[in-house]
């Protein structure tokens, strides 16, 4: 019982409730000719491999020729589980996770994988991880699960951190100095951290929905998105917040900041949102097809790769929104 919901708050973090996780066969094709266009893909990232995304049936994908072109990574077994979240850390390891407490370990930017942890029976959905600055990585997931790793993540044990309750849990993200921490889950559910991850605090409740992700805009400022188009804004380093203006209530699943601190939010209903306040307000800058989208990043050409619910989409942006976007760009999933 415990599993069947977790799976389900999978399918609404990634793709509001649109596509069923049931698994199912796929026909053979050929390297560039996988069905990116069709897959459903949960995290998209950039590594020094190139382009590597991650969703349905325990696929991981990587592109060297900026998502032109397709290959699949090689993993170790096909487990056929779907995977939620990729994160790579800046000493060079990263994390695949998904359902069933499934871990996948990569040294190499994505191209192959080495299994850390899998669960036969009642295993739970994980949705994100981070590496902390003491170097112990922290992953969580449904049901208040907290997963730690001394060893850069090649094992793993279960932790507590005090003032959790069992609501699913769907992100952790950290500043861009490593020093201050927020995990955000359901039920307006958010932990923050000012000591590098060693120690938490409970916010305040500001919000009883779901928050599927948080983003640092740098010097204490922080960016809280999550169903029905909630998004919430601070400027104190998450001690408190205030809600920010949006044009609608879109769900929204993914985020990516600018080089210029421009902030990006990418949701339900093909649509892509900005912000060039430091999340006080919110504009459409794209609203096309029906997807749920689930990331964003920036190519050389100044197009925008988007993975989603319905597979990869690639889409030219305004003058205004792609400059916004260079020349680095970083997303919840990398």
């Amino acid at each position: 019982m415990r599993t069947h919901v977790g799976m389900a708050l999978t399918a609404v973090v990634a793709a509001a409730g649109i596509f069923a996780f049931s698994p199912r066969s796929t026909p053979q094709f050929r390297p560039t000719d996988l069905p990116v266009d069709k897959m459903q893909l949960n995290s998209l990232a950039r590594t020094q491999a190139g382009l590597v995304a991650a969703g349905e049936l325990g696929k991981i994908l990587v592109s060297r020729d900026d998502g032109r072109s397709w290959q699949p990574a090689h993993l170790p077994q096909d487990r056929q589980a779907v995977i939620t979240h990729m994160v790579f850390a800046g000493n060079g390891t990263g994390l695949a996770l998904g359902h069933e407490g499934w871990i996948l370990r990569s040294t190499d930017g994505g191209r192959s994988w080495q299994e850390s942890a899998f669960t036969q029976s009642n295993g739970e959905p994980l949705m994100s991880a981070a590496r902390l600055p003491t170097g112990e990585w922290l992953a969580i997931g449904a049901f208040g699960r907290v997963l730690k790793s001394t060893d850069d993540g090649h094992s793993w044990t279960p932790h507590e951190i005090p003032g959790l309750s069992d609501w699913h849990l769907n992100s952790i993200a950290g500043s861009a100095d490593g020093q201050q921490w927020l995990i955000a889950g359901e039920a307006g559910t958010l932990l923050r951290s000012d000591d590098g991850g060693r120690n938490w605090s409970v916010v305040p409740p500001f919000y009883n929905g779901s928050i599927y992700g948080t983003a640092d805009l740098g010097s204490g400022r922080w960016v809280a998105y999550g169903m029905r188009g909630k998004v919430f804004h601070s400027e104190d380093g998450g001690r408190s917040w205030q809600a920010s203006s949006m044009p609608g209530p879109i769900s929204t699943y993914g985020h990516a900041v600018g080089a210029d601190g421009s902030l990006l939010l990418a949701g339900q209903g093909g649509m892509v949102l900005a912000s060039h306040d430091g999340g006080r307000s919110f504009n459409i800058v794209r609203k096309e097809g029906r997807a749920s989208l689930t990331g964003l990043q920036a190519l050389g050409d100044g197009s925008w790769l988007l993975s989603s619910d319905g597979g990869l989409q690639r889409y030219q942006p305004t003058t205004h929104a792609a400059a916004a976007t260079r020349p680095s760009i970083s997303g919840a999933s990398s």
